[in-house]
């Protein structure tokens, strides 16, 4: 089931987080799980945050809109490949005619992901982010609909 994240969900949010970077070799750790905790509230009061949350009311992953912007979306590390991440982002497709996100280069099954939601890759940075890594920005435009004559 996918809902707007309320304050409550702020904890597992910086949990998923933290798993990432935890997971994630290459990915330095630059702040706090108490920072990581206040980021999570930023992203629920400042801007419009869903979350699936499973059968036993677990959040297993969020994405962060600030349209056209997808600032975020993470899956549990427990939860991956199982579709939380289409389903979270089909949702935002579904209520946004064009959508935009940044992703590191190095995460290249982020990078298959997107593509295969039809996902363009526009540019390429140097690390303009708060890690230094480089980055790739990526466009998604919804397609009309094709009408039969």
């Amino acid at each position: 089931m996918i809902r707007t994240a309320d304050p409550h969900d702020s904890t597992q949010i910086a949990g998923i987080l933290s798993g990432f970077i935890d997971a994630t070799s290459w990915m330095p750790r630059l702040y706090s799980r108490a920072e990581e905790l206040c980021f999570a509230d930023t992203l629920i009061r400042d801007h419009t945050t869903y979350v699936y949350i499973s059968g036993t009311k677990e959040v297993l992953g969020f994405i962060t809109l600030k349209p056209p912007e997808v600032l975020c979306l993470y899956v549990h590390p427990n939860h991956l490949r199982k579709g939380i991440g289409q389903a979270l982002l089909q949702a935002a497709q579904n209520s946004n005619a064009t959508l935009e996100l940044f992703t590191f280069q190095a995460n290249a099954p982020a990078r298959a992901f997107y593509a295969a939601q039809g996902f363009q890759e526009l540019s390429f940075t140097q690390g303009e982010n708060d890690e230094g890594l480089p980055d790739v920005k990526l466009r998604w435009t919804k397609q009309p609909q094709r009408t039969l004559a």
